[in-house]
């Protein structure tokens, strides 16, 4: 395993935040609609970045969305379906460390320079990564956060006095 002391890839506020907004739909309200103004006020994420990550979630049909007082943001898909990779490249595309490859690279072709050798080291472990980020489901998130011995919430019960 790599001993790396920097950082290759960097995720995005919008890929950090997007991660935390699906964890919260998934383990505070079990994938059911949840209301922006509730996820930004639990995940410290603002509100109308949050709307914009949305959309892009919502394009690439990882969350669905509902009108109303009982409305919010919804998993379109069960939280064990739903990869860390999927959100990534539906915010911010591929995951690549390098250039994407020139016509003849593909062929095996490798310039005098050895461009191509470094290009080609680079795909590899950016296919690694990717893969890294398919590994981990929004439902692995939950399971770990229940490890940390974070409690999700009970259903509410409603006390009536007369």
């Amino acid at each position: 395993m790599c001993q790396c002391t920097k950082r290759l890839v960097k995720l995005s506020n919008k890929g950090r935040y997007a991660v935390r907004a699906l964890f919260d739909i998934a383990f505070y309200n079990d994938g059911k609609p949840t209301q922006v103004k509730d996820i930004a006020e639990r995940q410290g994420i603002p509100p109308r970045f949050l709307e914009q990550i949305f959309q892009d979630l919502k394009r690439a049909n990882i969350v669905g969305s509902k009108r109303g007082p009982q409305g919010g943001y919804s998993l379109a898909r069960r939280a064990t379906d739903i990869r860390l990779g999927d959100v990534v490249r539906a915010l911010e595309g591929p995951i690549l460390l390098a250039d994407k490859a020139e016509p003849g690279a593909r062929r095996g072709k490798i310039g005098a320079d050895g461009r191509g050798v470094t290009d080609a080291i680079f795909r590899d472990l950016s296919q690694r990564i990717e893969a890294c980020f398919d590994a981990v489901t929004v439902a692995d998130i939950c399971s770990r956060a229940e490890e940390l011995g974070i409690h999700r919430p009970r259903g509410q019960r409603y006390v009536y006095v007369i």
